[in-house]
């Protein structure tokens, strides 16, 4: 009979966040990542604490994934890499924004925080307090987690597609161009395809331009 691999944290780790990929959160539960590591639920306890810690684990794992921004750029083209790397990574795996969003995950480790602390860094450069550097930072998390939610299905779906996609034909049929004509026209404007990603970075960069007007050493 052959032996078993014995099963540690990583291993453990790598298979939930398959499973999350591959179904989403609401897919990912004690039980069933048991049963795609071919062990007993409770087995599971001694490498996790339970699924807190699970989500956590996956999320310090996927930040950690997202690539450090040059210092040396000037404090905006840090904030653009830091922003678009953090919505690149985030998008391949998007149960991971979700236990984040949902507060199901709430990690502490120094790889998950080390972009943010990045991004910080970049904004007290450009001479905001810690007042003008907490807003800052809020209002990019924000274009970064709502873009998310617009783009991937509620984080649920294929992440190369639109939300929207699937029944936006019959959703554009259903509108009455002479009750909503500015939303009809736009709605049958973009019937030919939707770039998430592009999108993302036009509001980015429409966000990084109100940040270098308002940072206290423009």
């Amino acid at each position: 009979m052959a032996r078993r691999e014995t099963l540690n944290r990583e291993k453990v780790l790598d298979a939930a966040l398959a499973l999350a990929d591959a179904e989403g959160l609401s897919g990912l539960s004690m039980r069933r990542l048991a049963k795609v590591l071919g062990v007993e639920a409770m087995s599971l306890y001694n490498h996790v604490a339970g699924k807190s810690d699970l989500l956590d684990g996956l999320a310090e794992r996927v930040m950690g994934q997202i690539e450090p921004a040059d210092p040396r750029l000037p404090w905006p083209e840090q904030v653009r890499t830091l922003a678009l790397g953090m919505y690149r990574v985030l998008r391949r795996h998007p149960a991971v924004p979700m236990a984040l969003v949902t507060d199901q995950s709430n990690p502490s480790a120094e790889s998950s925080l080390k972009p943010l602390d990045a991004l910080v860094g970049a904004l007290f450069s450009a001479g905001f307090d810690e007042q003008g550097a907490w807003r800052a930072l809020g209002a990019v998390n924000s274009l970064v987690y709502g873009s998310l939610v617009l783009s991937t299905g509620g984080f649920t779906g294929d992440p190369a597609r639109h939300a929207g996609e699937p029944s936006a034909s019959a959703y554009v049929r259903r509108l009455d161009p002479e009750r909503l004509p500015h939303f009809s026209r736009l709605m049958h404007g973009t019937q030919t395809g939707v770039d998430p990603q592009a999108d993302f970075e036009y509001a980015l960069d429409v966000l990084i331009k109100g940040l270098v007007a308002t940072a206290p050493t423009r």
